[in-house]
C-alpha cells in the first residue's frame, strides 16, 4: 500500500459513452443488464485506482433505475469512493443520460458496489483511508456505514426467521404461494 490515505477526489473515475441500438432491449430503451456491466467497470475502476491493487466485486449493495435511457442519449458513470473498510471500499455511481441534441441532462441510476482489493494470490488487501474534505463525503460516508448497518439487521432477522410461524404462513397466505418441502 502506496499511501495510508487518499481523499475522495484522487480516486474518482468519470467515463462516457454514446448509447447505440445493439445496446437496447425491446422497447427500444437501453437494456439494465449493459447499464450493470457498466456499472461493474466503472466501480472495479475506481476501487482499484484508489486501492492500488486488483479488484473484485463482493456484493451490489443498490441499483435504483430512475429514468430510462435511450438510444442516441449520450451515458456519463460518475464514480467515488463513498467508504473504506480494512479491505472493502463502497463506490458510490451517478449515471446521467445526456440529450446530445438539445443538452438536456437527466439522473438515471445511483448505485453503490462494494469492492474488495485482492492481491497476486487472491488474498484481501488493506486498502487506503479515506479523507473526507467536503460535506457530500462526509454525508456519502454516513451513508455507507448506514447501509452496512441495516444490511447486517436485515440478514441477522433473516436467519432468526421461523418460517413455521403463524406470521409467516399468514404471510405465505397472503401473497398467495405454496410452499412445497
Amino acid at each position: 500500500m502506496q499511501n495510508k490515505y487518499k481523499t475522495v477526489e484522487e480516486s474518482q473515475v468519470r467515463i462516457s459513452e454514446l448509447m447505440l441500438p445493439s445496446h437496447s432491449n425491446f422497447n427500444g430503451k437501453i437494456h439494465g443488464g449493459y447499464i450493470l456491466s457498466l456499472l461493474d467497470q466503472i466501480a472495479f475502476a475506481c476501487a482499484s485506482k484508489h486501492s492500488g491493487a486488483y479488484c473484485v466485486t463482493a456484493s451490489v449493495d443498490t441499483v435504483d433505475f430512475l429514468k430510462p435511457i435511450e438510444i442516441g442519449e449520450l451515458v456519463t458513470m460518475k464514480a467515488s469512493v463513498n467508504y473504506v473498510g480494512t479491505s472493502s471500499m463502497v463506490i458510490g455511481i451517478r449515471v446521467e443520460a445526456e440529450n446530445i441534441q438539445t443538452g438536456a441532462i437527466k439522473h438515471c441510476n445511483s448505485s453503490h458496489i462494494t469492492m474488495v482489493a485482492k492481491d497476486e494470490k487472491g488474498n484481501s488487501v488493506q486498502v487506503p483511508g479515506l479523507i473526507l474534505k467536503t460535506d457530500n463525503d462526509i454525508r456519502r460516508f454516513a451513508q455507507s456505514i448506514k447501509r452496512k448497518e441495516i444490511k447486517i439487521k436485515d440478514n441477522a432477522e433473516f436467519q432468526a426467521t421461523d418460517f413455521n410461524s403463524e406470521e409467516y404462513l399468514h404471510i405465505v397466505e397472503k401473497y398467495k404461494v405454496k410452499i412445497q418441502h
